[in-house]
């Protein structure tokens, strides 16, 4: 088994290289990472190759005796870039991988953003049958072009491929920064920019966190999954006869309800809370499929997703804070 990667050196790449090189049952597997700025080191079971994948030469050698695609790598609000990574990039590792005459599996990993999470609302749980929604931006859009190019390639040729549909991962102290007033915040909304300048710096010095509400006034429900738990649905959709061509939503169980956030933070650690007006909506992502086929379950419900933020110490060198949402 030879895997390439694309993306390799972002957090979920990482998570799951580590996880599939200690688990038992891959053992034999090799790992052919495909890393366009940074590197990781090779090892006797990881190999390196560098260049774009949307350069149709660097994609064909990147590809030459490989079995199984992850492919991860995907670009932010950059339009100058996002059309040669989704587009022509992905094109490119599909031609490649169904001439291929030893490639058995491609997993794409995508987005919540391919149905518009909390920028539309729906009143019904998000499910894989939930058409798609791209909101404004090029990031979006990349989303939703990338589920429906791997639709359509099972289509046309037949390949055994799958979707595996993320919302925000979350990893290490993500989640506590994601709530922070300060230059720290990670992600978005930018809650410093949302009330006046002087509260912010008060908000950021005290630990105060934000009280996001929805366009009706209730606390926000988002979803969230854990960099862990995507992974481990990783690892369970290889090889496994019931992922072809089929797509899967992969979270918690339940969204994260930001007032709860609030009243466990004000009980654990003492933390105030400030409300946040938005004109986002609320929505519960629907896992259910990935629980039935894939024999998945998530290990991170909100309590724990806290914790394990608040508790996470930063190193100096701690790659975490060049990561971006996903």
């Amino acid at each position: 088994m030879l895997i390439l990667v694309t993306g390799p050196t972002g957090k979920v790449g990482q998570q799951f290289i580590a996880d599939l090189l200690d688990a038992p049952r891959f053992s034999e597997a090799r790992i052919r990472a495909l890393c366009h700025n940074r590197l990781l080191e090779e090892t006797g079971r990881l190999a390196v190759v560098r260049g774009s994948i949307a350069d149709r030469g660097t994609v064909a050698a990147a590809m030459d005796g490989v079995t199984h695609v992850v492919h991860l790598a995907t670009c932010k609000e950059t339009p100058e870039d996002v059309m040669d990574v989704t587009v022509r990039g992905l094109f490119w590792l599909l031609e490649a991988f169904r001439t291929s005459p030893t490639a058995r599996q491609f997993i794409l990993i995508g987005g919540d953003a391919a149905v518009g999470h909390y920028f539309y609302r729906h009143d019904d749980p998000i499910t894989e049958q939930t058409p798609h929604q791209a909101y404004p931006g090029c990031y979006a859009l990349s989303k939703v072009l990338e589920e429906v190019m791997l639709q359509q390639f099972v289509i046309q040729y037949g390949i055994n491929a799958c979707c595996l549909r993320a919302p925000w991962i979350m990893a290490k102290d993500d989640f506590r920064y994601s709530l922070s007033f300060g230059d720290d915040n990670f992600g978005g909304p930018d809650w410093k920019t949302l009330v006046p300048p002087a509260d912010a710096e008060r908000y950021a010095r005290d630990g105060t966190v934000p009280l996001l509400r929805d366009a009706d006034g209730r606390p926000l429900k988002r979803n969230f999954v854990h960099v862990e738990d995507l992974a481990a649905a990783m690892l369970a959709a290889i090889d496994n006869p019931q992922t072809s061509g089929e797509l899967f939503n992969i979270c918690m169980d339940r969204p994260v309800d930001y007032g709860e956030v609030v009243a466990y933070l004000a009980r654990t650690r003492g933390l105030a809370h400030v409300d946040i007006p938005s004109a986002y909506h609320s929505n519960w992502m629907d896992n259910s499929k990935a629980k039935s086929l894939l024999d998945w379950r998530p290990r991170y419900d909100l309590e724990m997703l806290i914790d394990s933020a608040w508790q996470y110490e930063r190193s100096m060198n701690d790659p975490r804070i060049v990561w971006y949402p996903g």
